[in-house]
């Protein structure tokens, strides 16, 4: 079978020793400590990303066919809208009853056999994951796709404790092979192509074929048959969860290959780590989600495997179901009666995808596994990082601000919105003394803002930067205006204000115009 070469050198990936094959694979960031904070603003690590063309081809192309496929499977519903209000009703229900919608789904899932464990952070999550595992005295588990052990870092705290756990999604398998991060909350190896992933599978795979090629189906084929031995051996599994319901104490997972159904019924041992705001109050509630869900995030009908189970059923499935409920920074998050919307989230991904900021940046310029949009106003308030001294601070900035992550999120979350009053805690948190160049811009600024006859002066004089301007815009602007146009162009001043559009278009307002610039 052919081999694709991309050009990188045997040696180009970070473990050059293990790397015998040319895959044309590179993995340019660490597993971090911290999966909120990976150490680096958002501008240092866009500035990084952005070199990276293939990861921005690579990126490009999966967006585009996602939206492609979503826009076809929205259109297909005529009730879509009243789908999105049902939903966007439903979280704020459950936000707004929390505690109590909690203690139910807490004595439902127990009355049914279930056991349920409380986490207030990340390492308490861990260690409770880990000490069950131990108690069943086994080293290997298999995991179904989770943002909340990415959140947690489960993989890494449980190999501290010599205890493997083998991703058995398979874009979280070759983030995993990898030693990667996830730069989706969908498909976290969006950032690879099947080129690539050929690389990893020859290189990180112990069982992959010699001659294993770069179509689908083969790359497919040999997950399925490395995953296929550890499904059949193993006696625990970890998963998370799309919603849990309240008025039953039931969990789902909905995912389309399937290894989510194998981890879900065939080990003894099932725990599965929630964070506590993923919840609905009736099992109707789900038909509503259902449907957004997967045409959201896959542009599907429907998910393929759709898994739900209530506590323990006798001779069926695992015969031990823990649930863990975690908060890490959740119930702060619930304190902000604005941001606490980013808590509504069903982490299906359209806003990533019609991001034009994430679309050319990627995920991993977030510095968190939660990246584009959602990941800019969902982290920060997670780890209430939003200091001058914090990288965190920099993501509610990552943005554009065109409005177009609240259009399709499916549940209505306000974005755009979000982000705004984000910007504004960062900067009542802020703990420089001397004011920066931004605060000296802001302060020079204000004046000329609040006067209409002042203004109208201003925007004046602005015209003469016509004289210097190329092809409609302007390159370059000695200091300080250079630390704008050192990144971007400015456009140039047009040839005639809007002030002078209205009064040559609409001579009758021109007195009354005149009166309310004046004020």
């Amino acid at each position: 079978m052919s081999q694709t070469f991309l050009g990188m050198p045997a040696g180009a990936g970070r473990r050059p020793e293990t790397h015998p094959h040319t895959g044309g694979w590179v993995t340019t960031v660490d597993v971090p400590e911290d999966p909120l904070r990976w150490g680096t603003t958002f501008t240092k690590g866009a500035h990084r990303t952005l070199q990276n063309t293939q990861m921005r081809r690579n990126l490009g192309h999966a967006t585009r066919t996602i939206r492609g496929k979503r826009a076809m499977r929205v259109e297909e519903m005529p009730d879509w809208e009243d789908l999105r209000d049902a939903a966007s009703a439903v979280k704020n229900e459950v936000m707004s009853n929390l505690p109590e919608l909690l203690e139910q789904f807490e004595a439902n899932v127990t009355a049914r056999g279930g056991i349920v464990h409380w986490a207030r952070d990340a390492a308490e999550a861990n260690a409770i994951v880990a000490e069950i595992i131990r108690s069943k005295g086994v080293d290997d588990v298999v995991k179904v796709k989770s943002m909340a052990t990415q959140e947690t870092n489960l993989n890494e705290h449980l190999k501290s404790e010599g205890i493997t756990a083998h991703e058995t999604d398979l874009a979280e398998m070759i983030v995993q092979l990898a030693d990667d991060m996830p730069s989706h909350i969908v498909v976290p190896a969006i950032h690879r192509n099947r080129s690539e992933v050929r690389g990893i599978f020859l290189d990180r795979m112990d069982d992959a074929p010699e001659d294993l090629s770069d179509t689908p189906e083969e790359l497919a084929g040999a997950a399925r048959a490395h995953l296929r031995k550890k499904f059949l051996h193993a006696k625990v599994a970890v998963s998370g969860t799309n919603m849990g319901v309240a008025e039953t104490g039931t969990v789902s997972i909905f995912e389309s290959e399937g290894n989510g159904r194998m981890c879900l019924t065939l080990p003894d041992t099932l725990i599965t780590l929630m964070g506590i705001e993923k919840l609905v109050p009736r099992f109707q509630d789900v038909e509503i989600f259902s449907q957004l869900l997967p045409r959201s995030a896959t542009g599907e009908r429907m998910n393929p495997y759709t898994s739900m189970w209530t506590g323990v059923t006798e001779g069926d499935g695992p015969q031990e179901f823990h649930l863990i409920l975690m908060d890490n920074g959740r119930t702060k998050a619930l304190s902000d009666p604005i941001g606490r919307e980013a808590l509504h989230c069903i982490r299906c991904g359209s806003c990533m995808n019609i991001c034009p900021v994430y679309q050319h940046t990627g995920g991993h310029a977030y510095g968190s596994v939660y990246p584009g949009p959602i990941g800019a106003i969902l982290t920060p308030q997670l780890t209430q990082g939003l200091s001058d001294d914090d990288p965190v601070h920099t993501l509610p900035y990552a943005s554009t601000l065109c409005g177009a992550c609240g259009e399709v999120c499916p549940v209505k979350i306000d974005i755009p919105t979000i982000l705004v009053h984000l910007r504004a805690r960062t900067v009542d948190v802020k703990r420089k003394i001397l004011p920066d160049m931004w605060d000296v811009a802001m302060g020079v600024t204000t004046p000329v803002m609040k006067s209409g006859r002042v203004w109208a002066t201003a925007t004046k004089a602005i015209k003469a930067t016509r004289l210097i301007d190329r092809d409609g815009k302007i390159g370059s602007l000695p200091f300080p205006a250079s630390m704008w146009t050192g990144t971007r162009d400015v456009p140039a001043a047009p040839a005639e204000s809007f002030r002078e559009w209205w009064r040559r278009t609409h001579p009758q307002s021109t007195a009354s115009s005149k009166s309310k610039e004046d004020k």
